[in-house]
């Protein structure tokens, strides 16, 4: 089932034994176009902390009508990798988190999610825990083989509003992500194109993204106006 980004901001997040906090954004990635992680902000609670948490971490599809659900504990969630979502997320950060809760890289693999199309490998558990000077020189190490990397995250809050531009000039707007609840890849992205021509909103996949231009706040398509006009509409 896909869900817009807009109405998953919002949602409670909840832990094995209690509630974490909200989600404030979504971090993706514009390579394979997926969710990486929920940015949640942890309230009074963490003062304020925001976490982390990836799709791996959720419990089935981990919908509960406002919630989402995940196979954690908040002291999992208390001691995980700090982060400063107000810059870039690096390549060593998700290095040192995905060694944290055991999960497996999701750059490293053909497919979404690196070894398969879903964010939970059958048979993954996490590992025992090790202590954080272990934890810390692991991670650099690997860090330091994958420093030519980019890790194409990207935020949902930063993206949405940004300028849509066909390959014959402007065409509207980001309104909004769609979010696939199954595989939390991103099927569809929602474009307003009221201010350029009549009719409401359509979608178009990401897969007609050209290129991100982050300084201009534009994302350039591969398709003409017409096309993009000729798009489905989204309800």
């Amino acid at each position: 089932m896909e869900h817009r980004y807009t109405e998953i901001e919002g949602m409670k997040v909840a832990a094995t034994d209690g509630e974490i906090g909200k989600i404030v954004d979504l971090y993706f990635d514009d390579e394979r176009w997926g969710v990486r992680y929920l940015v949640v902000n942890t309230g009074g609670w963490l003062s304020g902390r925001n976490v982390l948490i990836s799709p791996r971490s959720l419990q089935g599809r981990g919908w509960a009508e406002d919630a989402v659900r995940v196979a954690l504990t908040r002291e999992q969630v208390e001691n995980s990798p700090p982060i400063e979502t107000a810059r870039p997320v690096s390549r060593h950060y998700e290095v040192a988190h995905a060694m944290y809760y055991g999960y497996p890289y999701y750059w490293t693999g053909p497919y979404l999610w690196g070894l398969g199309a879903y964010p939970m490998v059958e048979g993954a558990r996490n590992p025992p825990p090790v202590g954080p000077a272990e934890r810390e020189m692991a991670a650099a190490a690997e860090a330091e083989k994958r420093a030519a990397e980019d890790s194409h995250l990207r935020s949902c809050v930063e993206v949405v509003g940004y300028r849509i531009e066909a390959q014959d000039g402007s065409i509207g707007h980001l309104q909004d992500f769609l979010v696939d609840d199954e595989t939390w890849g991103i099927p569809y992205l929602v474009v307003d194109r009221r201010a350029w021509l009549p009719g409401g909103l359509v979608v178009v996949p990401p897969d007609s993204v050209d290129q991100i231009d982050w300084g201009t706040s534009t994302i350039h398509l591969t398709l003409t106006r017409e096309a993009v006009k000729q798009s489905p509409e989204y309800p």
